[in-house]
């Protein structure tokens, strides 16, 4: 049977700014990972005002005002925290970091938006859903290997539209290309600061599992950690894996590691299959390498046949518009607040009883 180009299928609208200039006001502070920037872009894309930067290093927040023409620089946290313009901060510290932040943003009467992973221990996550009960405001999570790749957007609208029936599993893969060893920073080795490669990038996929499978908890049934080639970096985790049992009766599994080899030509070949009782679906997230094909491939096969469906440019980035909503309107619509602390529970349970796996001798 010949692959479509297709499926019978009308994707959502593509979103729209959903405020006006002005309406939205946000400001990003704690630049130490570059998601910040794809953060801010995609809450303008949906109509929000980026009005202050703030970081410790001057000259990181200088060129943050290069590629944000308007926004102002700011010399303190306090001075962003203090503008009742300011509806919510976004940031993207340090991980081990990024909780007492979104505390202090919280306490200030702010919205808080961090880059993945929200937090890395589980003293942290006590004390932030304290300060959310607290204080009533939203500590939301850049979760971007779905909520800012097409293709993973894509697989919700056919998920619930039943397209593949009921999800029965999930396998995610996340492998990253370090790069040259010295260009990262000194807390991309220490554990207690990254958290440990479950709780960082791992923390991705716990969040799909979740969604895709309409799941609102599940059990950590085994998981490892290794350091298979970094004996210079004792404290990084270079690989991981773990398998969950979801409160839906679904089953997942991710794969993630720091092995993409400098061959490929993107940084990381992430890949989603799911599972349902009337068909699959796979995502080839960022490079399809059997084709030359762009990223945002969706290969979905059902009772009809084989369909190759080009997410990129065809259904956009919905959570941005969701999100400013749910900060004007105090709705939870991009994304329930137990849903983000759920996720990241996960990820440290699978963190904290990994078994730590070596390479045997002479392999």
């Amino acid at each position: 049977m010949a692959v479509s180009e297709g499926a019978n299928y009308a994707p959502a609208p593509m979103p729209k700014p959903v405020v006006s200039p002005g309406e939205f006001t946000f400001a990003a502070m704690h630049l130490d990972h570059g998601h910040i920037t794809a953060m801010c872009e995609g809450l303008i894309g949906a109509g929000g005002t980026l009005k202050w930067v703030y970081d410790t290093q001057p000259e990181r927040a200088a060129a943050f005002t290069e590629r944000f023409e308007g926004v102002q620089l700011a010399e303190s946290e306090e001075q962003i925290l203090e503008d009742p313009e300011v509806l919510l901060v976004a940031a993207a510290a340090v991980p081990a970091d990024r909780a007492d932040l979104g505390i202090r943003v919280m306490d200030a009467g702010k919205d808080y938006f961090t880059d993945k992973t929200p937090l890395t221990t589980f003293d942290q996550l006590e004390r932030a859903r304290a300060a959310v009960e607290r204080t009533g405001r939203k500590y939301a999570c850049y979760f971007s290997e779905r909520i800012h790749v097409e293709a993973a957007v894509l697989a919700g609208q056919l998920i619930d539209r039943g397209a593949i029936g009921q999800v029965i599993q999930v396998l995610g893969m996340g492998p990253h290309r370090l790069g040259d060893p010295d260009s990262r920073p000194d807390w991309f080795y220490e554990r207690a600061r990254y958290g440990g490669i479950l709780t960082d990038i791992g923390s991705h996929n716990f969040e799909q599992m979740l969604t895709f499978t309409g799941s609102d908890d599940a059990e950590i049934l085994s998981s490892s950690i290794g350091n298979f080639d970094h004996a210079d970096h004792p404290e990084l985790d270079d690989f991981g894996d773990a398998h969950v049992a979801l409160s839906s009766g679904a089953s997942g599994y991710v794969r993630v590691d720091w092995f993409t080899p400098d061959g490929l030509r993107t940084w990381g070949d992430g890949r989603t299959f799911i599972l349902g009782t009337e068909g699959y679906i796979e995502l080839r997230k960022y490079v399809d390498v059997t084709t030359d094909n762009g990223p945002g491939q969706v290969l979905l096969v059902d009772g009809e046949g084989e369909h190759r469906i080009e997410a990129t440019g065809q259904v956009g980035y919905p959570f941005f518009g969701d999100l400013i909503l749910d900060v004007l309107h105090r709705t939870e619509n991009a994304m329930t607040q137990d849903h983000v602390f759920t996720s990241v529970e996960l990820a440290l349970k699978a963190q904290d009883q990994a078994r730590v796996l070596k390479a045997a001798p002479g392999a």
